[in-house]
């Protein structure tokens, strides 16, 4: 296969200074790293090739040489500055021009990930705690502060969170104390270290002596601690409140979080459609002929509603700024009122003599029973 040119690999000029070469270059071993590239075979066999070409065009001797003869300049003697061509013999590694070109960082710094190909090795971190918090709608409209209890893994008081009873430690045996274990592969580059924390020791590089027998050497007992939760108006069950530090505790290291989850109670009167809430209404027959003004219930209070005369079942009714509070921000939603017609179901007998003389009028009759229809229906027939 022909050997692709190396200023082509890098997508620079033949005349391109040496400093944007190394900014191109910094660019390519970001995007195509192994790392950022899981399992993908063409990214890396394009981090080697980027590091092959930056490894020939960023040395002076190497670089003018390849201007000269290109790919056969390994066979033009074997003077000082010569090179391989894009093989670079058995030696050549691409994560050291990474790391070179990057100050030393291993891969864990530059990507935020632990491990890698000599990832940087951080403290442990105790588990995350998710619980459940339930709320009234009138509590997500004017915000809320609530005691919970929940149960938590925290440093032993015997011990005082260290594992042992004289606060002795001994160095790990399976990392001899480095608190990193290594684990070689083989891939297309070669042979890879990986490095990670010593799971025995979870990174500390020691281990306790003279176990305390409360907590088994752990460091750490389940305990019941009450928190204070401060609830913004507005939330959802869509939102979540993440407390640093509130979580379990780890020996030697961090303790994690609790994350609460807002979960949102069904309500007798209401329903939420995001910040806006809907509510129901009846009207009687006589209000919706000839108007009345009406109470209606909102989360803040009752109100007064107009409705006109003639209103038909299913209008709706818009009252502003009377929903929910916009989460972290300025206003809030509306209340929706649909209206609909009360019909009772049984009717004295001076009920059943006014409806029925109501009903003579056609201002009262459907559109099926008015004469006009009657007319066209017979002529019809």
């Amino acid at each position: 296969m022909a050997k692709r040119d190396l200023y082509e690999v890098l997508g620079v000029e033949k005349n391109a200074a040496a400093e944007d070469i190394k900014k191109v270059y910094r660019k390519l071993a970001m995007k195509y790293h192994p790392d950022r590239n899981p399992g993908d075979k063409f990214a890396e066999e394009s981090f080697k090739e980027i590091g092959e070409a930056y490894s020939v065009l960023s040395d002076p001797q190497k670089r003018a040489k390849y201007d000269k003869f290109g790919h056969d300049a390994p066979n033009v003697g074997a003077g000082p500055g010569g090179f391989q061509g894009q093989d670079f013999g058995e030696g050549f590694n691409p994560f050291d021009i990474f790391e070179s070109v990057f100050g030393g960082r291993f891969s864990g710094d530059v990507f935020g990930q632990r491990g890698g190909h000599g990832g940087k090795r951080t403290a442990p971190r105790g588990g995350d705690l998710s619980i459940e918090l339930k709320l009234t709608l009138e509590e997500i409209t004017e915000g809320t502060t609530k005691k919970v209890k929940v149960k938590v893994l925290a440093p032993c008081d015997t011990c005082n969170g260290s594992g042992s009873k004289s606060n002795a430690t001994e160095a790990c045996t399976r990392c001899n104390g480095t608190g990193e274990v290594r684990q070689a592969a083989d891939s297309i580059f070669g042979r890879i270290v990986n490095i990670t924390a010593c799971p025995n020791c979870n990174g500390e590089g020691k281990v306790v002596k003279d176990r305390c027998s409360d907590c088994n050497g752990s460091g750490v007992d389940r305990t019941e601690k009450t928190i204070t939760l401060n609830t913004p108006p507005g939330v959802s069950s869509s939102n979540f409140q993440r407390l640093e530090g509130e979580g379990n505790a780890i020996r030697g290291g961090l303790p994690g979080d609790i994350i609460v989850h807002f979960a949102e109670l069904p309500h007798d009167l209401f329903t939420r459609h995001g910040d806006d809430v809907f509510y129901e209404m009846e009207i009687t027959y006589p209000q919706a002929v000839l108007g009345a003004a009406i109470e209606v219930p909102t989360i803040s209070g009752l109100v007064k509603l107009t409705i006109p005369a003639g209103t038909t079942p299913g209008k709706l009714f818009r009252l502003r700024n009377k929903g929910i509070p916009h989460l972290n921000g300025q206003g809030q939603g509306d209340q929706l009122v649909r209206v609909t017609i009360f019909v009772p179901k049984k009717v004295g007998p001076r009920e059943r003599k006014l409806l029925e003389e109501l009903d003579e009028g056609d201002n009262t009759k459907s559109t099926a029973e008015k004469p006009i229809f009657r007319k066209i229906r017979d002529f019809f027939n």
